[in-house]
């Protein structure tokens, strides 16, 4: 286990760095923040010279990969963070100077036991992408397809583990601290982040999540997933199919290829919330450099280390809320953060409902580029200290994804009204999924959910109350009083007779021997 002294210096060095950015002002100026990380941030920049203007991202960026991690995560929490650094850290890019080719093939060639030979026919030692967890690089295999591989950085899984072992432990103290802290839940915040960044490290994991986007969303026109090359994965490893297609990110280029790129925004627009709502399992990490698009329009994306997942209850409650917002009505949201127990049940709905109001209808039918989601987002995070709201964790990486995708479409088409596209795909899911077919056919699965159980459990009522066998009932038999049963209960009776006698008889000769003296 780290010694706290170890936690205490690693902290203080990332202090320096984000205090060289000026990065650490705000949370010396915010009267929210605890006086206990005050005093850090004034030791931690002590000496140092500050920029006018904080740059957050760059002081993620250079303290390393689990701090560009964190700073992706604390992008969508301006309640927590603030406006302005949410705003800079969403600029962060998960990006980092590659890795020499020679250990890159080391990875390759310890993971499989083969030489990179074996597997494919050439790879070029320049890759094509550098991130923080991998890099990419293009090579074609002994039977001649074109592929990306995706390779581990070296000893990335034990820098990560040291860093988040800080975090966490950091987190544990301040919320520890009470208030403020508590409410906003880091340890919750630093788990979720951990349990991201695990996924990551394997990617076999990330390969069963492309896996099962491509399955999900097989149906769907105008999206598409590379083919996972299972033979050349393993947890340092991934293999997928060679995409050729110009990168979201280059609007010019899509432009002169003659691409609908209003088209193009309302189609990333609806894929998304085909995953999220209809799905329940999203791509999480839908930032330029992990979009596509085909020659024919079709969007692709890649790098499925990040996945979001949401149950149906909560999918529910995510297009109703939507959906109200749309539409104006407020009520039915504040009832839905009441349901869900968001809120607690000592604030009011009307109260809340009216709060929801002052957030909602300044966007009501204006484009993306007047008033967006990421405005709404913050407009919400505003009210939640109000009422008392706890983060919701497993809400994060949505809240991530809705700020990505948002940024996308607007690049795409600056006049896209995210509610005008969104508002039909959500309003008909509702109908499907609440409606009285709906809940005609839930009641159905669940009643005979339930008939298809009952032999299950009439079989184990008879394992724990089996029949009587073949032999006749044996009649009543006589009691028989059993003779240490009567000698153990006569010596219990005159045990304590023979005590009294003997404690009495010793009490009378102590006195009469004070007697004779």
């Amino acid at each position: 286990m780290t010694r706290p002294a170890t936690h205490v210096f690693r902290l203080l060095k990332w202090g320096r760095v984000l205090a060289r950015h000026g990065a650490l002002r705000g949370i010396e100026h915010d009267r929210n923040a605890p006086a206990q990380v005050k005093r850090l941030c004034r030791i931690a920049r002590f000496g140092t010279r500050q920029p006018r203007e904080p740059d957050y991202a760059g002081a993620f960026q250079e303290i390393g990969p689990a701090a560009i991690k964190l700073g992706q995560a604390l992008a969508t929490r301006p309640d927590l963070v603030g406006d302005g650094p949410a705003r800079n850290l969403l600029t962060l890019q998960d990006s980092l100077p590659p890795v020499a080719f020679d250990e890159i093939r080391a990875v390759i060639e310890s993971s499989f036991g083969r030489p990179v030979e074996a597997l494919f026919s050439s790879i070029e030692e320049e890759p094509v992408g550098a991130a923080s967890i991998a890099q990419v690089h293009r090579a074609v295999t002994v039977d001649g397809r074109t592929v990306a591989v995706k390779v581990l950085r070296p000893r990335i899984r034990e820098k990560f583990a040291r860093d988040v072992e800080t975090y966490e432990w950091a987190a544990a103290h301040l919320e520890a601290l009470g208030g403020e802290a508590t409410r906003l839940r880091p340890r919750a915040v630093i788990d979720n982040l951990k349990r991201w960044t695990t996924r990551e490290l394997d990617l076999r994991r990330e390969a069963a999540s492309a896996s099962e986007l491509a399955e999900a969303m097989k149906g769907v026109a105008g999206y598409h997933v590379p083919a996972v090359d299972w033979d050349r994965t393993n947890g340092s490893v991934l293999t997928v199919e060679w995409i050729d297609g110009i990168k979201m990110s280059d609007i010019e280029g899509l432009r002169a290829a003659g691409h609908d790129l209003p088209e193009l925004a309302s189609t990333l627009v609806l894929t998304f919330l085909t995953q999220a709502i209809s799905c329940g399992f999203f791509h999480a990490d839908m930032h330029q450099g992990n979009l596509f698009v085909h020659s024919d329009g079709t969007i692709v994306a890649i790098d499925f280390g990040i996945m979001g997942r949401i149950n149906r209850q909560a999918r529910l409650w995510l297009a109703e809320i939507l959906y109200g917002l749309t539409t104006g009505n407020y009520r039915r949201v504040a009832e839905i953060h009441f349901e869900a127990q968001y809120v607690p049940a000592y604030h009011t709905v009307e109260e809340f409902a009216s709060a929801l109001r002052a957030v909602g209808e300044p966007m009501r039918g204006k484009p993306v580029s007047e008033l967006s989601v990421g405005q709404m987002l913050d407009g919400l995070f505003a009210i939640t200290r109000d009422f008392d709201m706890q983060v919701q964790p497993h809400l994060l990486l949505l809240q991530k994804t809705m700020v990505m995708v948002e940024g996308l479409a607007t690049a795409l088409d600056p006049d896209v009204n995210m509610w005008d596209v969104s508002a039909p795909f959500v309003k008909g899911w509702i109908r499907d999924e609440l409606g009285p077919e709906a809940m005609v056919v839930d009641r159905l699965r669940e009643d005979f959910g339930t008939l298809a159980r009952l032999p299950g459990l009439l079989r184990r009522i008879e394992e724990k109350f089996p029949p009587k066998g073949g032999a006749p009932e044996q009649a009543p038999l006589p009691t028989v009083d059993l003779i240490w049963a009567r000698k153990r209960e006569s010596n219990h009776w005159w045990g304590y007779v023979l005590a009294a006698i003997l404690g009495g008889a010793a009490a009378w000769a102590f006195t009469y021997w004070s007697f004779l003296k």
